[in-house]
């Protein structure tokens, strides 16, 4: 009886807590729906309307509308141009390369007219993918492109890093606060200077450097050349966000208990050993967080491609920008938003997934 007493008791005395943690926590609830939930729901609704930025006008209610524009792809087969004195195929007569039917002749114009966003060679045939809005469609491509490269590269250079400053050396305190400055510099001031640094001219130290090098001409216009734009966008973007990752990542090296590397040495474990059997178990948690952290940051990069591309290349959210501000389209630009917002939740849950985080 005392013993079932005392449970009674401790049953009443927990749910007590319970209750009270709720109270406690009922504000912080309350400003989340207002400050995010409510926002957020608001993007859901109007990117099923043609709602109109800064207009009086009621917006009418399309349905899946504003995503079938936005995501409306096809991909046709380029029949080949025939020459009429041989009747083979033409022949480019630069390249010498086989010519094929011009993509507007062959992507269709009703319901919707698809445009060409890129064309491509599969079992000897060619094929256009179309699009009805392609800025759109590269958009995405160019944001994940961006994301996996710069998250790849940010998070191998961050470890790094944040395995050397966590050795014990002379003016490591020094070595810490100076791998910050990259990501003390605000996006913008150091988006414009390294347009600066990439122009094309004299001005460009990057230009200068690789001419000195032996490495090119002095003239590479790396922001106008669409095949240098993104490697230039992602070099840019590694050196400012890397010291982040770095950070992260060090943060929990120095969580894991200096005895498990000692008992390690003691049973004769090199440091490749203690890496991979040590390190990066434990270290899987903040690694997580560190990922889902900067690709959250990535899929939604806007300063670097606003800044130093303006409108001649796209990411999401720049484009996001675009239709907001530039065609006032409010209900394509949430849809835009909504798009963005299911990357990143199939990416913050391929990383849980992948390295093996619990929940519990």
């Amino acid at each position: 009886m005392i013993i079932n007493f005392e449970q009674r008791a401790g049953s009443k005395l927990l749910q007590q807590e319970q209750r009270l943690a709720y109270l406690l926590l009922l504000p912080t609830f309350i400003v989340l729906i207002v400050v995010a939930l409510y926002p957020l729901g608001l993007v859901f609704v109007t990117s099923f309307t043609d709602r109109t930025f800064a207009s009086p006008r009621q917006p009418n209610y399309v349905g899946l509308n504003n995503y079938v524009q936005l995501l409306g792809m096809t991909i046709r087969e380029l029949p080949p141009l025939i020459d009429e004195e041989t009747g083979l195929q033409a022949l480019d007569p630069k390249t010498g390369k086989p010519l094929y039917e011009r993509p507007l002749r062959v992507l269709p114009r009703k319901p919707s007219k698809y445009q060409e966003v890129t064309q491509f060679s599969l079992f000897g045939k060619r094929y256009v993918l179309g699009a009805t809005d392609p800025n759109f469609v590269k958009a995405v491509w160019d944001t994940l492109v961006f994301t996996v490269i710069s998250v790849l590269l940010e998070t191998i250079l961050g470890l790094g890093i944040a395995l050397v400053v966590n050795t014990p050396f002379k003016g490591q305190g020094v070595m810490r606060a100076a791998m910050l400055v990259p990501w003390a510099v605000i996006t913008v001031v150091s988006a414009r200077m390294w347009q600066w640094m990439l122009a094309p001219t004299r001005v460009g130290v990057i230009n200068v450097t690789l001419q000195r090098l032996g490495l090119g001409d002095g003239n590479t216009a790396f922001l106008s050349q669409p095949a240098w734009q993104l490697p230039a966008l992602i070099m840019v973007d590694v050196w400012k966000t890397t010291p982040f990752m770095a950070l992260l990542l060090l943060a929990g090296l120095q969580l894991i208990p200096n005895e498990l590397y000692e008992a390690a040495r003691v049973d004769g474990a090199g440091f490749l050993r203690q890496f991979i059997s040590i390190t990066m178990p434990l270290l899987k948690p903040t690694m997580a967080v560190a990922l889902v952290f900067r690709t959250l940051d990535a899929l939604r990069v806007f300063d670097l491609f606003q800044v130093m591309l303006a409108q001649s290349r796209y990411s999401m959210a720049s484009y996001n920008y675009y239709q907001l501000i530039g065609n006032r389209a409010m209900g394509k630009a949430s849809a835009i938003g909504v798009i963005i917002f299911v990357f990143i939740f199939i990416f913050a849950v391929l990383y849980i997934r992948m390295l093996g985080v619990k929940t519990d």
